[in-house]
């Protein structure tokens, strides 16, 4: 038996050598796999560089291919390797100034909501941003296929796996390129959720992106939820798609199309899981890492501490817009401002812009908070959100009901799925004024309402799973990497033409086999009778 005190010689103990060897054998179980990388900027690259970091811890060796334009993608990291690629022109979304005036334009459109004009004015919006940006996209990875050298230096390393974002799919067309088994970080894609591309989506119970709608349609919202997958499905074959199509063209050829790459994906990792999600057919391919962000919160800085403790027996009420949006315009901080100083909780609030001249005593802004670590505090009450789905997950994973400002993309339907959880409210944000907004605040904190058991309940489900999901999505990245990728669980089904994916060809048979037996019964049946009447008459005679 050896008994150690502080820092014993090896000699003295032989259990420790042991323990230094298994505990070395711990931490590099990766295979020191190489893994390129194609992300995209803004929150997207938040939840990117938490799989890399993972990816990292493995041993796994990464190299991010970033543009010289981002945002967010650092050229230096200690967790991955760069190749910046030049690129002119940055894509809108890595731009503020023209976030924030997408943001003005789309409040527009929602302040005349119910109009044909505002449906006009809302596609219109969406449809130039995505063919915008779709565009910068292609154009700089048809420079990079073209660029000989930089394709050498991609070839070389020999990368066991492709991780790249679709939402934008010029790394669908690298992978493919580069013949590398191709994993995606996705939730959304040119034709709307990621389902829609591989899965069955039966409409009478599926949501459409902008539908707006639950899992449970009356008729009126189920030809609504038709018409917008019907947009979507435009928005891909006319305004996303060409771009890259162009592209497939002249590099592989004219059978080869955006969505049949996407659909030959190895794997699918989904940024939700059904707790959140509303339940849907899918596929063994689609793993869901849904809260894969989640993490124990750490001590705050003192200086925020300090105030979250001053809020005594009434806790304090988050709120944060996330990456892009901060900025409200000085009217509707005014509303916010004012309904905060109306409560009785205390309120910490990420702004960016002027001071509201109604902030009240209770209210301390911030340029940036540590969210994850704030929500995580047990005097936090209520968030307040525009809706992403990063926040939206660290709520659930600490339990914090959440009162919801959708502003733009998908997150009136983000917050359509945890109002139907009971979880949360939502506001109209271009018609609240300040006793609406204060009577929502109210609400969500009362201890009265169901939402915070609702929320408990809903994060011990989250919790309660045999792995965690950052786990989860590491194993199967590894998976991919260890048998060159996962063709034994992906559909074929994407090769098939239309009539045959919906067997209609096989009903054409059955009908004209159909109308043969028919017409043969028919033709059988009048001879029988004509031969009976002719011998009755025969009889007669």
């Amino acid at each position: 038996m050896c008994t150690c005190h502080g820092v014993p010689a090896m000699g003295s103990c032989p259990v420790l050598p042991f323990v230094l060897l298994f505990s070395a054998s711990l931490l590099s179980t990766g295979d020191g796999d190489k893994v390129l990388v194609y992300p995209m900027d803004g929150s997207h690259w938040i939840n990117m560089k938490i799989l890399l970091k993972a990816l990292y811890s493995r041993g796994h060796q990464i190299t991010v291919l970033r543009s010289s334009t981002s945002w967010y993608i650092s050229e230096f990291s200690p967790y991955y390797t760069s190749i910046t690629v030049p690129q002119e022109q940055s894509q809108n979304i890595e731009s503020q100034t023209f976030m924030t005036s997408f943001l003005e334009t789309s409040l527009e459109v929602r302040r005349n909501k119910g109009s044909l004009w505002a449906l006009f004015e809302f596609y219109r919006n969406v449809f130039d941003l995505v063919k915008g940006n779709n565009q910068i996209v292609a154009k700089l990875i048809s420079s990079v296929l073209e660029n000989k050298t930089l394709i050498r230096e991609l070839k070389e390393p020999g990368y066991d796996l492709f991780l790249t974002d679709p939402v934008f799919p010029g790394g669908v067309l690298l992978a493919h390129y580069l013949k590398l088994p191709l994993v995606f970080n996705v939730r959304w894609i040119s034709i709307g959720e990621a389902h829609f591309a591989i899965a069955p989506t039966p409409l009478s119970y599926v949501p459409a992106v902008f539908s707006h709608c639950s899992d449970k349609m009356d008729f009126f919202q189920r030809v609504s939820n038709i018409f917008y997958q019907s947009m979507l499905i435009y928005m891909y074959k006319y305004v996303s798609s060409p771009p890259y199509q162009a592209i497939c063209d002249d590099h592989f050829g004219n059978n080869v199309s955006i969505m049949s790459l996407l659909q030959n994906a190895d794997l699918w990792l989904m940024r939700v899981d059904y707790i959140f999600e509303f339940p849907r057919p899918t596929m063994p391919n689609i793993i869901y890492i849904g809260g894969f962000q989640g993490k124990p919160a750490k001590p705050l800085p003192s200086h925020l501490e300090e105030f979250m403790q001053s809020s005594g027996k009434y806790g304090v009420i988050v709120m944060t817009l996330g990456t892009l949006l901060n900025d409200l315009g000085s009217e509707l901080s005014e509303t916010f401002a004012s309904a905060f100083a109306n409560l009785p909780q205390k309120v910490l609030w990420r702004h960016a812009g002027k001071r509201p001249a109604t902030l009240g005593n209770n209210t301390m802004l911030l340029d940036w908070l540590p969210q994850n670590d704030v929500l995580g505090h047990p005097k936090t009450k209520a968030f307040v959100t525009h809706g992403g789905t990063n926040g939206i997950y660290q709520a659930i994973y600490h339990g914090v009901p959440v009162l919801g400002i959708p502003l733009i993309f998908d997150q009136d339907d983000n917050m359509v799925r945890l109002k139907a959880r009971g979880v949360a409210e939502m506001i109209e944000v271009t018609s609240t004024d300040v006793e609406a907004l204060t009577s929502a605040l109210k609400n969500i904190v009362d201890p009265k309402k169901p939402y915070k058991q609702n929320m408990m309940k809903l994060s011990q489900l989250h919790h309660d799973k045999p792995i965690k999901p950052i786990d989860n999505a590491v194993f199967w990245m590894e998976h991919v990497m260890r048998h060159k990728g996962a063709s034994h669980l992906r559909t074929e089904a994407y090769k098939l033409p239309l009539h045959a994916y919906y067997n209609l060809d096989v009903m054409a048979v059955f009908l004209v086999f159909g109308l043969l037996i028919t017409k043969f019964s028919w033709a059988s049946c009048r001879c029988i009778i004509g031969c009976f009447t002719m011998k009755k008459k025969a009889k007669l005679e």
